[in-house]
């Protein structure tokens, strides 16, 4: 960044529609979660009027960085860490830690940070900064809160914090639990004011065999349980579900080893029904790797080989990304882990990817899109790293889904084509049915179709089900279509139609709005707004595609349709661009464009407002119409709480209706921060 440019200092969440902010640690790994759902496994800025002015996309597309051009970026921004912190209005005590950057096309820079207080980690403290030319542009953090902890001296021992973590492991049926490490001391900001907690890992096995990887987050003053997840997230070679392939693998003297030299030297083990270690790198003296048929123990190894491989292309070619961190470097998979084991999982610990082969240890979970799912969880750590509960939880599942299909439509594969069903190839259920759909989700008997207040309260595997239904109206759009040989018929929540946009620009920007606009808290409301944006720098805010995005949100419940569309016959304009709030400081404005209405705005007209801010009572919003007339929607005052989330009602009958309205925000008192996070018109 220029030190001459002055850095806008803002405080960025996750917005909500009616709930208060999903706040969850992130996860660490993912394991298909059983039989009954999968594998075990804002931002914001972009305006959605409902006839805006002409806005071009800026040429955004993130460009393909090889691992050395990433090194130099991420040393360039370690080198200038210190500046960054100081322009964010950090605490002196506040340290950034850079976690990765993306590049757009148009030179913009996304730079992902982790924070430390006082030596000390803070989870919930990430953060992305957008820069253009050293001039910074956007900062989306997944608090808004401070970081300034009473104390960082605890009240209460280690010991206690971990004799309380493995007592939580035993009642969620872990066997022989253990704490490998001693807990550590962390700042837990992803919830309510900052604290001195402890974040202790219990080990062992969890009740299905799975490994156990259970963080539990405990009050280091009071002793009570914060938080808690589970880090371990489920979920020529003659394969058994691919039919014959070519496989990547290394030759020495008169052997071949399953070791991929032209992706990052990914290397396929077998652990022979063990639970822990590597396992055997899979070698032979002929270079031809199983029969097809699940008695051989090189088939599984040719299946899992070949996901892994296809999902590195995938994310190379098609969003280029150079392996799961962007760094050139193969994970690992692992295969005949356990006997019967109906599972699959990705962690981050071993950075690997682990197979079962399913019951009777006939159907190894080895398919190509349970390949795309579990490296996804990968990449979903190493970027947005959302956390692994909640909704957030539920968008990290969908995640995996969602590039997990795409990896399977990339693959081209005759013998597994391309579709919107989730583990069809596995046979998990028995009976010959997908673990999940896409299109419908609410079809495999447990996961949710659309969004709904209580939904962070729903396990990740069913929560996810919006998002990838989401995924699919984005894609293909409603009613019903067959794709492949398999029929379609995908609902919406107001019972309006969604026009898709095709599979090819949906991936595009859930990938834009993974890796540059989702932060570790981000819950459903902040991926619409993520996912916006995201499709306003790809396309233009005033795109075919841009709308789409909008319209395929409110199918599942998440926000309204862009100019109209309202069932009950209203037209609503909105603006969701960001629009930071100085900290006592001049009035700021969102605008909107308002057109195709006819004489004078009404008496009911309905403004609703969406600020994230860390103390409401500072601030002061007026609606300002065409002509400059204010009309006083919230004066400051002894108003103490976070947020607002309101609706207005202005009787604007002298008004008209047409042309740019604005909102205008002023903060009246010093130390909190904000910004607008959307707000719309509608006329009844």
């Amino acid at each position: 960044m220029s030190s001459n440019t002055p850095h806008r200092r803002t405080s960025h969440t996750t917005s909500h529609i009616s709930s208060r902010r999903a706040t969850h640690r992130r996860a660490a790994a993912v394991a298909l979660a059983g039989v009954a759902a999968l594998i075990a496994t804002a931002v914001q800025s972009g305006a959605a009027t409902a006839a805006p002015g002409p806005s071009p996309a800026k040429g955004s597309e993130l460009i393909r960085l090889s691992p050395a051009q990433r090194a130099e970026l991420i040393r360039d921004a370690n080198a200038t860490k210190a500046k960054t912190a100081d322009d964010l209005g950090l605490g002196a005590k506040e340290k950034l830690v850079v976690r990765d950057v993306a590049k757009d096309s148009d030179g913009t820079l996304h730079t992902r940070y982790e924070r430390t207080y006082d030596g000390l980690p803070v989870l919930g403290g990430d953060l992305v900064v957008t820069s253009d030319a050293g001039r910074t542009e956007q900062v989306v953090k997944a608090t808004a809160k401070a970081i300034a902890p009473a104390t960082v001296t605890p009240k209460i021992s280690a010991a206690k914090a971990e004799s309380q973590a493995l007592s939580a492991a035993k009642a969620a049926g872990a066997e022989q639990p253990d704490a490998g490490r001693a807990p550590r001391k962390v700042i837990w900001a992803a919830n309510g004011t900052p604290v001195l907690a402890y974040e202790t890992v219990v080990g062992g096995l969890q009740e299905d065999g799975t490994p156990n990887e259970l963080h539990v987050v405990t009050d280091a003053a009071t002793g009570a349980k914060l938080f808690e997840y589970q880090g371990i997230e489920n979920g020529t070679g003659n394969t058994m579900y691919s039919g014959t392939v070519t496989l990547g693998t290394a030759q020495s003297g008169s052997s071949y080893t399953l070791t991929d030299t032209a992706r990052g030297n990914h290397k396929t083990y077998n652990l022979n029904r063990g639970t822990s270690g590597t396992g055997t790198l899979f070698s032979g003296p002929d270079d031809v790797w199983g029969n097809g048929s699940a008695s051989n123990a090189e088939t599984a190894a040719a299946d899992a080989h070949y996901g892994a491989a296809l999902t590195w292309d995938y994310y190379k070619n098609v969003h280029g990304r150079s392996g799961i961190r962007g760094d050139g470097v193969g994970a690992y998979s692992r295969v005949h882990y356990g006997n019967n084991y109906v599972n699959a999982f990705w962690s981050d610990s071993c950075f690997c990817m682990t197979y079962g082969d399913g019951s009777g240890n006939a159907n190894p979970l080895t398919a190509i899109d349970v390949a795309g799912h579990e490296m996804t969880h990968g990449v979903t750590s190493n970027t947005a790293g959302l956390n692994y509960s909640g909704e957030s939880g539920g968008l990290n599942e969908a995640t995996s889904d969602i590039f997990g299909t795409s990896v399977e439509f990339y693959a081209n594969n005759s013998s597994d084509v391309g579709d919107y069903l989730i583990g069809e190839e596995i046979d998990i259920n028995g009976d010959g049915t997908p673990l999940r759909y896409m299109d419908k989700p609410s079809k495999d008997g447990a996961s949710k179709d659309y969004w709904y207040s209580g939904i962070g309260g729903v396990d990740v595997h069913y929560s996810s089900g919006p998002a990838n239904h989401f995924f699919y109206l984005l894609s293909e759009g409603s009613g019903t279509k067959t794709i492949n040989g398999v029929t379609y018929n995908s609902p919406t929540s107001d019972g309006l139609p969604v026009t898709g946009i095709g599979r090819a620009k949906a991936e595009k920007i859930w990938f834009r709005a993974l890796t540059t606009k989702f932060t570790s808290t981000t819950n459903y409301a902040g991926a619409r707004t993520g996912t916006l944006a995201a499709a306003g720098e790809l396309y233009g805010t005033d795109s075919a595609e841009y709308t789409a995005v909008a319209n395929a949100w409110a199918g599942i419940a998440v926000g309204s349709r862009p100019g109209g569309g309202d069932p009950g016959g209203g037209t609503t304009f909105e603006n969701a661009a960001n629009v930071n709030i100085p900290d006592y400081g001049s009035a700021v404005t969102s605008s909107v464009t308002v057109s195709g209405r006819t004489g004078n705005a009404p008496s009911n007209l309905k403004v609703g407002v969406d600020i994230v801010h860390t103390w409401r009572g500072d601030l002061r919003i007026d609606l300002v119409a065409p002509d400059g007339s204010t009309y006083r929607l919230k004066n400051s005052g002894n108003d103490s709480a976070d947020d607002v989330h309101e609706t207005y009602t202005v009787n604007a009958s002298s008004e008209t209706a047409n042309g740019t309205w604005k909102l205008r925000v002023q903060d009246l008192g010093p130390a909190d921060t904000g910004y607008i996070d959307a707000w719309r018109l509608t006329f009844p």
